[in-house]
């Protein structure tokens, strides 16, 4: 298999931290709720983005390290889609202004960032060591996608954290906001804003969803240059699409079913990956298992794209998508949103 240039690699991960860090000065200094119109713009340009460095992929590396990054890519975020409605349950549970929404979802974006970076770079070096580990993610894979499939989206979610609960205890918080702060003064002291709550809740939800996704991706490649990028271009935009959907992702009701049938199918092509390089020496006698089949990546990213597509097509067709109610605490958010205007 063709290997990248280094400087490619290199000028990679340079170009996407200025993008990155670019985004970032950009919330802290003009703190704001985007509308529709620049939310889907930005969006567009990092779809674009995106689909540009597939492109590169192909033309550097061929059709297979290409492949793998649109198949890995498209799964993130199709992943990242969905933990979207997550944030905009906590955003409204905690009541966060609006107008400060896009610096806690950057900031979210980043712990994100660091805690997928620490999980592919451990998730490398046992690859690399202990072909077994791949049973042990497809049979991980293949609970998640069971997990996911009796999700009925009635999850605890005013249950608070008990790790929450303690810090409440423990640390003095204000009642109220102070714009973006974590601290504030009241009364002459010196406390915690509710922001601190919000921003380890976010980060707690993070270490989750990496937990569910990498190995997914590490499911259709095993190089670790393109899990990361693929992680960080589905994270890219992220906050911004959190605007363009907002209300509309719970009438995407077939979208946590497709998730399903993706993670099972990538844990179906882990297991046989894992039967095709078998070492375990109470398995066959310790030899590859050679009637195990190897998926093709170009499969994996037709079934995965397919089940997408054929999700949010039957989703905005479904009748029951079109008679849900939008979540009392998002009409509420809104409700908000809209006397902060005025």
């Amino acid at each position: 298999m063709p290997t990248l240039p280094v400087w490619f690699e290199v000028g990679s991960f340079v170009v996407l931290g200025i993008i990155l860090a670019f985004d970032l000065l950009l919330v802290l200094r003009r703190p704001h709720e985007p509308s529709m119109k620049e939310a889907g713009l930005w969006v567009g340009f990092y779809v674009a983005l995106a689909l540009v460095f597939a492109g590169a992929m192909f033309f550097f590396a061929g059709h297979e390290y290409g492949g793998q990054f649109l198949a890995g890519w498209v799964t993130e975020y199709s992943l990242s889609i969905d933990n979207l409605f997550v944030f905009i349950i906590i955003m409204a549970r905690f009541s966060v202004p609006r107008k400060y929404q896009q610096e806690v979802l950057m900031v979210g974006i980043i712990i994100a960032l660091i805690l997928r970076g620490i999980f592919i770079l451990l998730g490398a070096i046992v690859i690399e060591q202990f072909s077994w580990v791949f049973y042990i993610f497809g049979a991980f894979l293949l609970w998640t996608a069971w997990k996911q499939a009796q999700d009925d989206g009635e999850d605890e979610e005013d249950t608070e954290n008990p790790l929450i609960a303690r810090l409440r205890k423990v640390i003095p918080m204000s009642e109220k906001f102070d714009g973006g702060k974590l601290r504030s003064v009241v009364d002459g002291k010196k406390v915690f804003t509710p922001m601190l709550i919000v921003f380890v809740t976010i980060g707690m939800t993070d270490l989750l969803f990496a937990v569910d996704s990498i190995p997914a991706i590490f499911g259709l490649t095993q190089s670790a240059f393109i899990v990361f990028t693929a992680n960080i271009f589905a994270l890219m935009g992220l906050r911004q699409l959190y605007f363009l959907l907002g209300g509309l992702m719970n009438r995407l009701v077939y979208l946590k079913h497709a998730l399903s049938v993706i993670l099972a199918f990538i844990g179906v092509k882990l297991v046989l990956h894992a039967m095709h390089v078998n070492e375990l020496p109470f398995i066959n006698g310790g030899n590859h298992i050679e009637w195990a089949p190897e998926i093709p990546t170009y499969v994996s990213l037709a079934v995965i794209v397919g089940t997408i597509v054929v999700a949010v097509i039957a989703s905005l067709m479904s009748s029951g998508a079109a008679k849900s109610k939008l979540d009392a605490r998002l009409e509420e958010d809104a409700r908000k949103s809209l006397s902060d205007a005025d």
